[in-house]
């Protein structure tokens, strides 16, 4: 073999190790999906990107029509009608419940629109009207166009109406943003795009004072639960939703 077919030859052999190499890369971060590293730690998907399988809505057997699958994404399609509680849509309920867990989420939210990430919620419709009547959220705002961007401890990434993120992480409307939710006993904190911005106990006297002083005072279970389901809520605008994933502490 000539030098030149074999240095030819041997450029072949690279190209295609270096293909391999990042078909491997890509698969391990498409959307949806998780790595081997993740599956072995124990996370599971909770979207598979295609079907809603797995959520319906608060209280009800089957999730709203206004909630759809595109293009990968779990989304609430408001419609014309722009009010919370969309119609035919509503807070959709994940089907299992979870005490201790690491909870991302990847959102992304419309101009002036306003949802939320609900947990350690109970869902008994016949006693809890909302699912918010239990569970926490972490706000998911356009804090330019939205009125709430206003009030402080509305925005996003904040404990709503409990506790204020810092720093800010939001990234501007219409960009994806990764939010983390971890619940460890008494102990509370939400991420945002890769940094902790909420750090907090929860069950302690400092903890039902807070809510005391909040809009939920006059929800007497809020905040109370051990355990309870995972919720993305519907304010009445355009949201999307991607690689919803969850691992068990």
């Amino acid at each position: 073999m000539s030098k030149k077919i074999w240095l030819m030859a041997t450029l072949a052999i690279m190209l295609v190790a270096c293909g391999n190499k990042m078909t491997a890369q890509q698969s391990t971060t498409l959307p949806n999906s998780l790595t081997s590293k993740e599956v072995k730690a124990g996370w599971k998907l909770l979207f598979d990107g295609k079907t809603t399988n797995g959520w319906h809505s608060y209280g009800q057997p089957d999730i709203g029509k206004a909630w759809k699958v595109v293009d990968g994404t779990l989304t609430l399609d408001a419609g014309s009608l722009k009010d919370w509680q969309t119609k035919e849509g509503g807070d959709i309920v994940y089907e299992e419940d979870f005490e201790n867990f690491h909870l991302k989420v990847d959102w992304k939210i419309s101009k002036n629109g306003n949802s939320g990430i609900i947990f350690l919620s109970k869902e008994d419709p016949a006693k809890y009207q909302y699912a918010w009547h239990t569970g926490p959220e972490m706000q998911i705002l356009d804090n330019d166009g939205h009125a709430d961007g206003k009030i402080v401890s509305h925005r996003a990434g904040d404990l709503y109406d409990l506790v204020i993120s810092k720093p800010e992480m939001a990234m501007p409307v219409g960009q994806w943003n990764t939010a983390e939710i971890i619940k460890n006993k008494n102990k509370l904190e939400l991420w945002l795009n890769g940094v902790k911005v909420v750090g907090t106990s929860i069950y302690t006297a400092e903890w039902y004072e807070m809510i005391g002083k909040s809009k939920f005072k006059k929800q007497e279970d809020f905040g109370r639960m051990q355990s309870g389901k995972i919720v993305l809520q519907d304010h009445g605008n355009d949201v999307w939703f991607r690689n919803i994933k969850i691992k068990k502490l």
